[in-house]
């Protein structure tokens, strides 16, 4: 795996994890009672980027070494997850 590879590998997971991160101890502004006018009422109420960014890292950090591990020792390859067996053909136009 180049260099590249694993920082776009790390992006990808980085993003999903966040993803699963952020709904995560959510406080909305309805349910502290507080609504800004002009906001949606689904709003957080106190968002803190550092802290969520913060666990998302630690989350997707050993995540990535499990993946990254994976591919570099060549338990599951691409040939492997070619069930069609289109790898060794050519796809007609």
């Amino acid at each position: 795996m180049s260099v590249t590879g694993a920082a776009v590998l790390f992006v990808v997971i980085w993003f999903m994890t966040m993803f699963i991160v952020l709904p995560i101890q959510l406080r909305t502004q309805a349910e502290d009672g507080d609504v800004v006018p002009g906001t949606h009422e689904g709003a957080p109420s106190d968002f803190r980027l550092g802290r969520t960014m913060l666990v998302t890292t630690l989350w997707a950090l050993p995540i990535w070494a499990v993946c990254a591990g994976i591919i570099i020792s060549g338990v599951i390859t691409v040939d492997m997850l070619d069930w069609q067996g289109y790898l060794g053909e050519r796809v007609p136009n």
